[in-house]
């Protein structure tokens, strides 16, 4: 069995504009790829995505569809932006979004997203990363998600430069 992945990019950016979180979705889905695991890629901001906690908002939402690719998906993928220290409004909005899903069970009593693992990545020129990465953690694991060991990533420019993380000549090692 192939498992799939599938990269909630949170950026603000919308369509084609150079997105660190994107590059860092992209490369979850790379390093998934290793493992022959299948993935794709949301851009959020792209889509009309209602405000609510509903599973629909109703005529116009694009929720639905996102949603349906969620539940399809063995790992879920959230990779956000870092302004004044917090988690995009794409990525806040997700979240509310996912709220919907406390109330949906599976058959055997289980969330619906129960086995469903999660990773986060955070990207941007200011301290938050850990907070962030908190808070996605704590929501996706209030919906059933599993949350790995050190499944979660992140990049930190200096505060108030204009180097981003896309920018980057190589991408930075991890530390061991």
């Amino acid at each position: 069995m192939t498992l799939t992945a599938l990269a909630l990019n949170c950026t603000l950016k919308p369509g084609d504009a150079p997105s660190s979180s994107a590059l860092m979705a992209q490369q979850f889905l790379d390093a998934l790829a290793e493992h022959d695991v299948t993935g794709s890629m949301v851009r959020v901001v792209d889509h009309d995505v209602r405000p609510g906690v509903e599973t629909n908002m109703g005529d116009g939402d694009q929720w639905p569809t996102i949603r349906q690719q969620v539940l399809d998906a063995d790992i879920l993928v959230v990779v956000t932006p870092t302004w004044v220290g917090q988690m995009s409004s794409v990525a806040n909005r997700v979240l509310e979004r996912l709220d919907a899903e406390l109330s949906e069970t599976r058959e055997d009593g289980n969330p619906i997203l129960y086995g469903t693992v999660a990773l986060v990545g955070v990207v941007g020129n200011e301290d938050g990363a850990h907070k962030i990465t908190a808070d996605l953690y704590q929501a996706l694991d209030d919906v059933g998600c599993t949350i790995p060991a050190q499944g979660g990533t992140y990049w930190n420019g200096e505060a108030m430069h204009t180097v981003d993380y896309n920018d980057l000549d190589e991408t930075p090692e991890a530390p061991l």
